[in-house]
């Protein structure tokens, strides 16, 4: 069994999957779109959105789509485990940028660096190392 997360957009999924990767969080190696070669559409507002993706990068798969009634990311974020510092704030920093810093990175009283970050897209992230 392995879990992996679902994230739904009203209409910008594309754009936030191409931010994710220019990010170095990985690449889509799926994309389907509403309405495209007999997939189904809800409405004409959604044709030519994305249906259906699948990202994937080391050690991250998640899925995502555009979906018209979709509501904002609540109560649950996603986690990023690093074993190097470097890479973890790089990533931080890139994926921050246009978003809203919520924790800095800093070194937590239970002992690893660890910050949170919700991205331009809405869409709430954890960052943790226990290296130095």
């Amino acid at each position: 069994m392995r879990l992996s997360p679902s994230l739904f957009f009203t209409t910008n999924c594309e754009p936030a999957l191409t931010f994710y990767e220019q990010c170095g969080l990985g690449r889509g190696t799926i994309l389907l779109r509403w309405g495209d070669n007999d997939m189904p559409l809800r409405t004409e507002a959604m044709r030519g959105k994305v249906l259906h993706a699948r990202f994937e990068g080391p050690g991250v798969l998640f899925h995502a789509s555009d979906n018209d009634d979709a509501e904002p990311m609540k109560g649950s974020a996603l986690m990023l485990e690093f074993d190097d510092l470097t890479a973890m704030r790089g990533l931080f920093n890139r994926m921050g940028e246009a978003g809203r810093i919520t924790v800095p990175l800093a070194r937590q009283v239970w002992g690893t660096r660890f910050g949170m970050l919700v991205d331009a897209f809405g869409v709430q992230w954890m960052f943790n190392c226990p290296n130095e």
